[in-house]
């Protein structure tokens, strides 16, 4: 499809700098399953959208914190390092005879001068611009072009990297953020069920989920399941090509288990939805799909690639709670699959004219799958 065609206007004081004061306060939008108008509630109104019986997916996720501050250790330049993946432990020489394990991650590199294969950085503490660095990173391999760079983590001391990483590091908020990271993004850029380390972005929509929230849904005969998307800086990826069947879809590591299968498998048996909690989660289930029996996944593990734009059959996802998503993107293509485009792009155009608050800290929309 003609990436212009998921074009809307946005004005940029809409994009959510903070989130809202409560996460069950935030705005939503619901697009009811009937065709019917759109209705104005809250999350916290959540539960009661859902069908006694339909099974809820999470994305449980854990979003570290992945941007490093520091310094070159030869020249004290300023560096901001980036972690992308991690891809394995090694082994490092940090002096002469002497060797550390290190933590192997790709990363995006900014610093004063450009990094080299080679370059040593100190990672001091958050908020401190003295002391002792707790962290070290070595740059291993620098690609030609904007390719991440190879790094080796490791530190000084018996504490492991992923502590290290937990005093050191800065929550990576999405660039549309315009502001320095604060003690309240910790807790507030995760959601509250988050268990698997990995994510370097938030699974957005799972951020208004409370455990109040959560209970009450259970409540209301609503059984949960959840699958694992690290999700990464490819879902900021801009896309730069006209025709959306062009774009290189970024890849993300997945997991969907078998609890999960079989809780899937028993909603199917009894005739009840499958609502996906935000895009991350629609993308690990469409991508775990059993293509031997309709609306049911296998246990799956690997990377997807899978990208969901307008005609796409879903196989999986009957309803999905979502943010708002960017102009131009591959997650508007994957709501307007599911909701349909043009109803969809009324709803964007609507909430603009009603100043909901977009993106990742912004509000949310509740939509069904077209029958």
């Amino acid at each position: 499809m003609r990436v212009d065609a998921l074009h809307y206007d946005l004005p940029s004081g809409l994009i959510a700098q903070h989130p809202a004061a409560r996460r069950e306060l935030a705005r939503l939008m619901h697009l009811p399953p009937d065709g019917g108008e759109p209705l104005h509630l809250r999350v916290e109104d959540l539960p009661e959208l859902l069908p006694p019986g339909t099974l809820v997916v999470v994305n449980d996720t854990r979003v570290i914190p992945a941007r490093l501050l520091g310094r070159k250790r030869a020249t004290g330049g300023r560096v901001e390092l980036l972690l992308v993946r991690r891809v394995g432990d090694g082994a490092i020489e940090v002096r002469p005879g002497e060797r550390r394990a290190a933590a192997l991650w790709r990363a995006l590199g900014r610093a004063t001068k450009p990094l080299r294969a080679g370059t040593d950085v100190e990672v001091l503490a958050r908020n401190s611009a003295e002391g002792a660095p707790l962290l070290f990173a070595r740059v291993i391999e620098k690609p030609a072009g904007d390719e991440p760079l190879t790094v080796a983590l490791w530190t000084d001391s018996v504490a492991s990297v992923e502590a290290a990483l937990g005093a050191c590091g800065h929550v990576p908020l999405p660039p549309y953020i315009k502001r320095a990271d604060g003690p309240d993004d910790m807790e507030r850029y995760q959601t509250v069920y988050a268990r698997h380390d990995g994510a370097v972005a938030a699974p957005t929509a799972g951020l208004h989920l409370t455990r109040s929230l959560i209970e009450r849904i259970a409540a209301r005969g609503c059984p949960i399941a959840r699958v694992t998307l690290h999700v990464g800086l490819g879902t900021f990826q801009p896309v730069a090509v006209d025709d959306l069947d062009r774009h290189p879809m970024h890849s993300e590591p997945f997991v969907v288990g078998q609890a999960t299968a079989d809780a899937v498998a028993r909603a199917r048996g009894d005739g009840a939805r499958v609502v996906a909690i935000g895009t991350t989660t629609a993308r690990a289930l469409e991508s775990a799909a059993d293509p031997e029996r309709a609306g049911h996944v296998r246990p799956s593990e690997g990377d997807t690639r899978v990208l969901i734009q307008p005609g796409h059959s879903w196989r999986v996802v009957d309803g999905m709670l979502t943010n708002f998503h960017l102009p131009r993107s591959t997650l508007l293509a994957m709501v307007g699959a599911l909701g349909g485009l043009d109803r969809v792009l009324a709803a964007y155009r609507l909430a603009v004219r009603e100043r909901y608050r977009f993106f990742s800290y912004g509000d949310a929309m509740m939509l069904w799958r077209r029958s």
